[in-house]
């Protein structure tokens, strides 16, 4: 009997654990380890943000509906994984012993690596979680009020862009519902060589669709910026040329400021030789399985994936919902087959699939591959992303409660663009 644990309870661990409970014969164990009870979804945090959504909407306790499935859960959370014992170290001091781990914890948020970044005794906020969501949730109504210079984007290192320009067209959807946007100018800052780059080296017409929305809208934007400190109601930015050269500094008052950090490795694996890259990201081969510890996956944001080009100032790559869940999928299946003495062959496609909503518009693409050239280079916008962006949410949070583990993108998404050859 194999015991397979789960390192959190996100959008890549908890799909995990419903389809390695369906697929995994019944005496083998799998329990999900989470530094919290509840699971929250994580694409409708732009909405709480502006008090579009309450938290209880996108937020539920997880242990009823794993339990239900037969999967243990347990919320002491990881302090440290030891792979030569092949063991966890919880935060309670217990130890838990592991056949094969699967890694899903998301990033940690690198808030540190810029003076004044952050919710959480800086002067900036963020959607990355919920509960820095939750803090802007809190204050948006009397910014509202009290309206002024609004600066939206994403500092060098991010690479999941995605959010910050959801961010800034539904604030601008919102002030304009509330007739107050003629007294907010927006200024949006991105460590990105171009807008619509998005980490991918653009995809499809990214670049012009929402260029051409920005000035629409009336938002400023610094591309190439690197931002080196943040002061209450002051950003310094320093933006440079596409060679990396310094062409102008920046300072940018605001009123009310989101930006996106950089990511890394949670501190569970950071620095384990072998396991993480630098800055802490899992090493994964092409069926999800690191290369030094072989009973030991990874899917999500935690893993290790290299820029798709080089920039003048650093981005990272993101990884989209239908990415992790064919990463979720690779790594059920070859868990299975280890177990079953069968080949343990499956690769997820990593593939980006995304809908990002503008408040009452949108924007969907589909790169496939994600690194240049595609045989899919596909981007559009409309109001129907903005539908699509709501039922998704709906769906998702249902089908967390379910349990059940079909996938969402090849199964719908894929289809309703049109795009149904899933394989390069």
């Amino acid at each position: 009997m194999a015991h397979v644990v789960i390192m959190g309870a996100g959008v890549g661990g908890m799909p995990a654990a419903y389809e390695m409970r369906d697929k995994l014969d019944k005496k083998h164990t799998v329990t999900v380890v989470s530094n919290s009870e509840n699971f929250h979804f994580v694409p409708s945090n732009p909405w709480v943000g502006v008090k579009w959504r309450e938290r209880k909407q996108i937020e539920f306790p997880v242990r009823t509906y794993l339990e239900r499935k037969g999967i243990e859960f347990v919320s002491t959370g990881v302090k440290r994984v030891h792979p030569d014992q092949n063991q966890l170290e919880l935060n309670d001091g217990k130890m838990m012993a592991y056949d094969y781990l699967v890694i899903a914890t998301g990033p940690k948020l690198a808030f540190e690596e810029i003076e004044g970044l952050g919710p959480h005794g800086g002067h900036t906020y963020s959607v990355c979680h919920v509960d820095h969501a939750m803090k802007s949730h809190d204050e948006w109504e009397d910014f509202c009020k009290n309206p002024g210079p609004i600066v939206v984007g994403a500092v060098q290192g991010a690479s999941c862009f995605g959010p910050a320009y959801e961010y800034a067209f539904i604030m601008d959807t919102d002030l304009r519902k509330r007739k107050v946007r003629n007294k907010v100018p927006m200024t949006f800052v991105t460590s990105e060589p171009y807008i619509g780059h998005l980490g991918l080296g653009g995809v499809g017409d990214s670049k012009g669709i929402l260029e051409s929305g920005m000035r629409d809208k009336g938002i400023k934007w610094i591309c190439n910026a690197k931002v080196t400190k943040i002061e209450a109601g002051k950003m310094y930015v320093t933006e440079h040329d596409d060679m990396g050269v310094e062409k102008k500094q920046h300072e940018l008052p605001f009123n009310y400021s989101m930006m996106l950090p950089a990511f890394k490795g949670v501190d569970a694996v950071f620095g384990i030789e072998g396991l993480v890259q630098a800055r802490g990201f899992v090493t994964v081969d092409k069926h999800q399985r690191n290369q030094k510890y072989k009973n030991i996956f990874a899917v999500g944001v935690c893993v290790a994936i290299p820029p798709v080009e080089a920039t003048p100032i650093p981005v990272g790559t993101p990884k989209t919902g239908y990415m992790i869940e064919s990463m979720v999928t690779a790594t059920v299946y070859n868990i299975h087959a280890d177990l079953t003495n069968q080949p343990a062959d499956r690769e997820a496609t990593w593939n980006a699939v995304c809908l990002a909503d503008f408040g009452e518009s949108g924007v969907a693409f589909v790169a496939m591959p994600q690194i240049p050239p595609r045989n899919v280079n596909w981007f559009s916008e409309g109001k129907w992303v903005h539908l699509a962006k709501v039922a998704f949410e709906k769906y998702f949070i249902r089908k967390m409660k379910k349990g059940t583990s079909e996938p969402f993108y090849e199964g719908s998404i894929m289809k309703m663009l049109g795009i149904e050859k899933l394989k390069n």
